[in-house]
């Protein structure tokens, strides 16, 4: 059965596809409802997981008043995937000026071994302590998956705790780091 669609209409219509690696899967599945509303209720828009494929495929519909909310909910499912919280995610749904960044250790300081771990163990700190230092004081949101870094935030807040992390991979000690972050928050602070 064939439907005859106006060609101008077709032209209209776009599409965006999400990788899912196997990892995600699982949380994807738990937390649909919750990534789901949002892009069909505020965007407009309609969203799928295809199984065979495993992306998440977004498509504009006739209802869909801004070609940008395309754009929003691929970053969002994007920052979903790269493992933030649906909540920490869904700021950049409802956020203007909001960014993801991610980057690997290596593309900072080629490191092998023991050496990759101890770095990515000095960004994450003795409980998480130098990760939530640099989210809370650079007011980003940081997830370390492995090698790789995501940063969630502000584009010059993201700069700000790029830095740092690339301090702490370069090797320099988490105190002097926070030094640091303490001059340039009050330096950023005092400037608004």
């Amino acid at each position: 059965m064939e439907v005859d669609v106006p060609l101008r209409k077709l032209a209209r219509i776009e599409v965006r596809k999400v990788s899912v690696p196997n990892h995600r899967y699982t949380p994807l599945k738990e937390n649909w409802m919750k990534i789901y509303t949002p892009i069909v209720e505020n965007l407009e828009l309609e969203v799928r997981f295809n199984l065979k494929t495993r992306n998440v495929e977004i498509r504009a519909t006739e209802k869909t008043k801004d070609p940008g909310h395309l754009q929003k909910a691929e970053d969002f499912i994007r920052a979903f995937i790269c493992g933030f919280e649906v909540d920490d995610a869904l700021a950049l749904i409802r956020l203007e000026d909001l960014f993801l960044d991610s980057f690997e250790v290596q593309d900072v300081k080629p490191l092998k071994g023991d050496h990759l771990s101890r770095a990515i163990g000095r960004l994450a700190g003795k409980g998480g302590k130098t990760k939530y230092t640099i989210e809370n004081s650079t007011k980003t949101r940081i997830v370390l998956a492995d090698s790789k870094i995501h940063i969630l935030g502000a584009y010059q807040n993201i700069q700000l705790a790029k830095r740092a992390i690339c301090n702490l991979i370069l090797g320099a000690p988490p105190s002097k780091v926070y030094g640091t972050l303490r001059s340039m928050s009050a330096r950023i602070s005092d400037r608004f």
